[in-house]
């Protein structure tokens, strides 16, 4: 019989620096006593193959991937057929030519040979041998009827094949439906992938049918399992005396709420007071959402498959059923809530926590107060607002002054602040938006921001040092590949990165951004500087967060709407009560990169959907502005076009082969230059569009140019 750890031990022999590849009998030698168990071992290494741990190739002949120059990696298309293969840990990705992606499709976790080495300006090149997992078996499209048989266009034009639907699979979808086609027969020799329509979600066109189409795209799921109902339906609507026993009572201490004007759900309460000693006591409280999802109940598997709230224009789909989130888990006025709570003494001198305590507690929110009421209140001395919060007066205003002590603190320490406006859509009473608008940061708002920052830092440095398992909110250092891009980039606009000593620090990127007056050059740079930067995602590994400049972060403050706030909830919740055993520790150890890795892919699915809703509506809105003309700025340079960023946030593209020359794309600078005219397109650069053509199915927007560009040079 073969011992349980043998795949641990094949995988250890094979990744040895001295293994040179070895045929499947020799390995067979190796590990397998008795003969009767050879043909397990066979089996065992055919898995670790399928799943990409090892190759096997045609020989026979079993190694690493490195052995025979391969990748495993996740495979991103584009909408001009090619792609690129992204390995962890990789520094560039490996460029697929269309002719080679054989089959693979966006997502798709793939095996690429390397057929062409990576060069200081180039990324590898290679072709895919294998896909061993499809991301997505569910496709949503527009279905095209015919007389013996139908085909799907995908709404993802990643997804760049048509999908073969013949008439027994047609199920019921009339002609321009979108629907759901689930694929039973994969692309080969050339053949179109197959499929049947699963779900029909409506005639295309209808605001509705178009939302819902872009959900199930993504993968998120709107109604709620009967199992979760139930569990939700036996939860009492108000705290139990019983539930406030060894609880820190902080009822009648001066807590409240400050949020969104259309916002349902508080799961963060604050008090501010100056103590004798003149240091600043901060109080943030938040809802204890894991005192009702017990872990591995119904409500918490599904918490943990959805991962994160999401925010679309018109409607929310929430984490957890609303009863939880706008009922007994919100922090409402003048009702008992059960919390968490971190409570920081800060100096007023440097903006330091002297000393911390995090406990369970029980508050009563004394005032539900939104950010344009309080931020009125301390911008404009707003008589009404004075009046209304007349008892909370000296509270806020030592939270005003605490927010700058440690706003100074931060940009002091070099955090980064892009500070890029952005738009809000207002629907009117049908659904239709009829205007977009400048979302504000104003004083309440980034008073609560840092408060949430300085709780978040508080209990992942606490936790980091207690040794416990933990999830953190990390975002790693840029790589000195885009570092190097991005100072040549910034030298071609006339600016200069400061030369620290090491690694770039995130108060160079901060200072550069404070030297630029012009805004749209302010912006232009700051986005290159956005995608110079990694992406920030969860981890069990305490990692830093460069863009904070913060050593130590996590999130604690939103367990209403993101997983792994609740999950460390539960961490914190077991050691304040001194339950977390070995056997604890251990179970959390082992679970925790599977929550981080669910938590960050689904919060990248999640804004892909808010983006993609926000595209649909203002390609709705745009429609009404057909030939009119609008100043904006250049906010992308491709090879085939600009961008241009409007006021509003709109976004529209230029193409090259509407302008009247022929323009080169100098990719380290990214600029356009005109062949003839020399004219020069840049990022940031002002320019006046005419509205030309709104594509609303595919949200895509086309501007021509009104400025003369070509008479300047």
């Amino acid at each position: 019989m073969l011992p349980n750890d043998i795949k641990e031990n094949i995988l250890g022999l094979i990744n040895e620096e001295a293994y040179k590849p070895s045929k499947k009998d020799e390995l067979a030698n190796i590990f397998v006593e008795e003969e009767n168990d050879r043909e397990e071992f066979f089996s065992i290494l055919d898995e670790l193959a399928e799943n990409g741990d090892i190759f096997i190739n045609k020989r026979g002949k079993v190694g690493t991937l490195e052995d025979y120059e391969m990748k495993r990696g996740k495979f991103r298309s584009t909408k001009r057929a090619f792609g690129f293969v992204e390995s962890e840990g990789e520094e560039k990705d490996v460029f697929i030519p269309e002719e080679d992606r054989n089959g693979a499709f966006e997502g798709d976790i793939v095996i690429a040979k390397l057929t062409k080495e990576a060069t200081e300006t180039k990324r590898p090149e290679g072709v895919i041998v294998k896909i061993l997992k499809r991301e997505n078996k569910t496709v949503v499209g527009l279905f095209q009827k015919s007389k013996a048989f139908g085909f799907v266009l995908p709404d993802n034009k990643k997804f760049d094949q048509d999908i073969f639907i013949p008439k027994s699979a047609i199920n019921g979808a009339k002609n321009n439906d979108k629907v759901v086609c689930e694929i039973e027969v994969w692309p080969k020799d050339g053949k179109k992938p197959e499929g049947k329509i699963i779900e029909v979600i409506g005639q295309s066109g209808e605001r509705y049918v178009e939302i819902d189409s872009i959900v199930r795209a993504h993968g998120l799921k709107e109604e709620f399992p009967k199992k979760v109902f139930n569990q939700t339906s036996k939860i009492p609507d108000h705290i139990l005396d019983e539930e406030k026993k060894g609880r820190l009572d902080l009822t009648e201490e001066i807590t409240y709420t400050i949020d969104g004007d259309d916002s349902k759900d508080f799961d963060d309460a604050i008090g501010v007071e100056l103590l004798d000693n003149g240091n600043y006591r901060l109080g943030v409280h938040i809802a204890d959402v894991t005192h009702y999802v017990t872990e591995h109940s119904p409500l918490d598997r599904e918490a943990l498959d959805r991962a994160t709230s999401v925010y679309l224009v018109d409607k929310v789909i929430p984490m957890l059923p609303r009863e939880l989130s706008n009922g007994i888990c919100s922090l409402n006025p003048n009702v008992e809530r059960l919390t968490v709570s971190c409570i920081m003494d800060v100096n007023p001198k440097n903006g330091s926590v002297e000393s911390h305590v995090i406990k369970k507690s029980v508050i009563k929110s004394k005032a539900r107060m939104t950010y344009t009421e309080i931020s009125n209140l301390l911008e404009n001395d707003d008589p009404e607002m004075i009046e209304k919060y007349s008892d909370f007066i000296d509270n806020l205003k030592n939270a005003e002054k605490l927010a700058e002590i440690l706003r100074e603190r931060r940009e002091k320490r070099g955090a980064i602040d892009f500070d890029f406006p952005e738009s809000k859509i207002v629907l009117d009473s049908k659904g239709y938006p009829c205007k977009i608008e400048e979302y504000e940061r104003r004083t309440s708002n980034k008073m609560i921001e840092e408060f949430m920052l300085l709780a978040n830092e508080t209990i992942a440095e606490h936790f980091y040092n207690l040794k416990l398992p933990f999830v953190y909110r990390v975002h790693e250092d840029p790589s000195e590949e885009k570092l190097m891009r991005l100072k040549n980039f910034i030298s071609e606009y006339g600016y200069k990165m400061p030369n620290s000593k090491g690694n770039v620090k995130p108060k160079d990127l901060q200072t550069v951004l404070e030297s630029i007056e012009d805004r749209e050059a302010k912006q232009a740079i700051g986005m290159i500087m956005l995608r110079t930067l990694k992406q920030a995602r969860y981890s069990p590994e305490c990692l830093g967060h460069f863009g904070l400049a913060a050593r130590y972060y996590s999130h604690f403050t939103s367990p209403i709407r993101r997983y792994p706030d609740l999950q460390i909830h539960r961490i914190i919740k077991e050691s304040i009560d001194g339950k977390l055993s070995s056997k604890r520790i251990k179970h959390f150890s082992e679970i925790l990169e599977g929550v981080c890795n669910q938590s960050s892919t689904q919060e990248r699915e999640a804004e892909l959907a808010e983006r993609d809703v926000d595209d649909y509506y203002k390609a709705v809105f745009m429609s009404d502005y057909i030939d009119e003309e609008f100043e904006g700025h250049i906010s992308g340079v491709t090879s085939f076009g600009v961008f241009i960023e409007l006021p509003n946030g709109v976004e529209g593209l230029i193409r090259l082969q509407d302008l009247p020359d022929y323009f080169t794309y100098h990719e380290n600078s990214m600029i356009l230059v005109g062949e003839h005219t020399k004219a020069v397109l840049k990022l940031g650069q002002k320019l006046t569009i005419r509205v030309s053509n709104v594509d609303i199915p595919t949200r895509e927007i086309d501007f021509e140019l009104v400025t003369d560009i070509f008479n300047k040079h």
